[in-house]
């Protein structure tokens, strides 16, 4: 495979044909395979921003001649890349594996072991992606809040209600790749095969989160909505089992002695659990802030020097960061061009609130998380879940620390 590098246009002349416009470039005629590998926008000059492409392409000739030849001098044989490994699951293990929790690590754990073979069970104590999406616009609507159906809890975690950013801070490879394919499957749109900045959208991933249930359904998986982790069973320091409990408080013991929990952020009360249990748990710095909303068109024209940019562009986005003297540091996060600000609290009486963007970013407003840093100094106590009781304190004042 061929790389083809730094390929920059103008906003109004990027080309429809990127085949055509490749081949005239680089002079490859036989091409038997094409994609664009990464897109991205250039806007640090105002006065000539780009649109910045890298192509590959398989050639039906030899690769190495062709790359010395070519007039066009940003082009490479790539190296063999690494090739994504089907999990295996050994068939003489009698006991399904259990995963608390169906948010994207959640799902994606349970379609691979459901592709393994492994029948996982999957535990999720808020409801259907559908049916939660109602909880939540009654909670809207009338601050009604159910503890178990919200912008936390439920299919699709609590992504499914903010921009569906796909972001990872680890190395792209060929695992990432799968789990961008995946959503592509599921109905997320192409281009997140390649943008530097994909995002799916909250109006697209309901949809697709219930296209990845049907898939770990068919594939032998099983999901247990409306129930929630209670205790973990152990024998000799070894897990034996899980109890859960469903929405009429009936009480399941489920044998097992492999749990993946992929509980996120807000299961507070499963935090608590697990500690009784005796589970190792330790203090971490995190961060803590809030949302700041603004005009999307003040941000494109601060990025694009354009109030309405180009189709190509999209809206504008940003990310700032301060390092200060004290130590600690003040930056923005899940920046939502053209989204909104919404509550999403998962307790009783306590004010927390994130940002969402449906795929075509195009409310009024852009709105984004204004974070700093805090550490367990900050958390008045050495127990480790004393961070968690800071969160609940800022909440419980309305966010005002």
């Amino acid at each position: 495979m061929i790389r083809i590098s730094n390929v920059k246009f103008h906003p109004k002349d990027v080309p429809e044909d990127f085949r055509t416009y490749v081949e005239e470039l680089t002079g490859f005629k036989n091409i038997l395979f094409f994609r664009i590998a990464k897109k991205s926008i250039d806007a640090r000059k105002k006065e000539n921003i780009t649109v910045q492409y890298v192509f590959d392409v398989i050639l039906g000739d030899d690769e190495n001649q062709a790359v010395a030849e070519c007039p066009y001098k940003d082009v490479a044989v790539m190296a063999p890349q690494e090739q994504y490994q089907q999990l295996s699951w050994r068939p003489t293990k009698a006991l399904r594996p259990v995963i608390i929790g169906t948010g994207p690590a959640g799902m994606m754990a349970g379609l691979a072991l459901a592709r393994a073979g492994a029948n996982p069970i999957l535990i999720e104590r808020g409801k259907t992606v559908s049916k939660r999406r109602k909880d939540v616009k009654l909670f809207w609507e009338t601050g009604e809040l159910n503890e178990n159906s919200n912008v936390q809890f439920g299919e699709g975690g609590a992504g499914a209600f903010s921009d569906g950013k796909l972001t990872t801070g680890i190395k792209k490879d060929c695992w990432t790749q799968r789990v961008l394919e995946e959503f592509v499957w599921a109905g997320a749109p192409e281009e997140i095969l390649y943008l530097g900045k994909p995002h799916i959208g909250t109006d697209n991933l309901s949809y697709m989160v219930g296209n990845l249930r049907r898939k770990i359904l068919n594939l032998g998986g099983e999901y247990r909505f409306e129930t929630r982790l209670i205790d973990l069973i152990l024998k000799d320091g070894r897990l034996i089992g899980v109890k859960v409990v469903n929405a009429e408080g009936e009480i399941e013991e489920i044998a097992v002695d492999s749990v993946i929990l992929a509980i996120g952020h807000s299961a507070r009360d499963t935090f608590e659990m697990l500690y009784n249990k005796g589970l190792q748990m330790i203090q971490k710095p995190f961060s803590i802030g809030a949302r700041i909303e603004h005009p999307q068109r003040f941000i494109n024209k601060s990025q694009y020097g354009v109030v309405k940019p180009r189709r190509i562009l999209g809206a504008a986005d940003y990310k700032l960061a301060v390092h200060m003297e004290n130590g600690r540091s003040l930056y923005t996060f899940c920046m939502c061009p053209g989204g909104t600000v919404v509550a999403a609290a998962s307790e009783a009486g306590r004010l927390v609130t994130n940002g969402m963007s449906e795929y075509a970013r195009n409310k009024t407003n852009a709105n984004s998380a204004l974070l700093v840093d805090v550490t367990p100094a900050d958390f008045g106590s050495d127990h480790p879940l004393a961070g968690v009781e800071f969160q609940r304190r800022i909440e419980a004042r309305g966010g005002i620390a």
